[in-house]
């Protein structure tokens, strides 16, 4: 019986070594999740300020998915017995850039907003925005 305890010590404290030695060497391996790749989380606000809208290269494949949406949409309506969609015309006021006209005290508040970043922005030493140019990137991407 002297033996098998003296193994069974040998084994757990063995096997605590090889844990913690796993452990340790699997920390740069989670580090790294999520900062390369299509989805980097990493990514500077900067780099996305230039951008506006959805991205070109796959628009068309967008388009194509709407109209196959639509055409199932209008075939259950069919089915149903009632009139078919305009697909053409759907597809037009889906994917047409909205005409929103913005509230002046929402564009002012979101000048002020901007103005505080640029001051925190200075303060840091970095370079200040374009107040007006990023007004209306704010309120773009709110879509209001």
């Amino acid at each position: 019986m002297g033996a098998f305890g003296t193994v069974l010590i040998v084994v757990c404290v063995l096997a605590v070594i090889v844990a913690a030695l796993s452990f340790r060497g699997s920390g740069n391996i989670y580090r790294g999740l999520g900062r390369t790749g299509l989805l980097a989380m990493d990514e500077d606000d900067s780099s996305a300020a230039g951008r506006s809208g959805p991205p070109t290269a796959t628009s068309a494949e967008a388009q194509e998915e709407i109209r196959q949406m639509l055409e199932a949409k209008s075939a259950r309506r069919v089915t149903r017995g009632q009139a078919p969609l305009d697909i053409d015309a759907e597809l037009q006021s889906l994917t047409a850039a909205p005409q929103v006209s913005h509230d002046a005290g929402l564009r002012e508040e979101v000048r002020q907003l901007v103005e505080a970043r640029n001051e925190r922005r200075m303060r840091q030493g970095k370079p200040p925005l374009d107040v007006d140019e990023e007004v209306e990137r704010q309120l773009r991407e709110l879509g209001t």
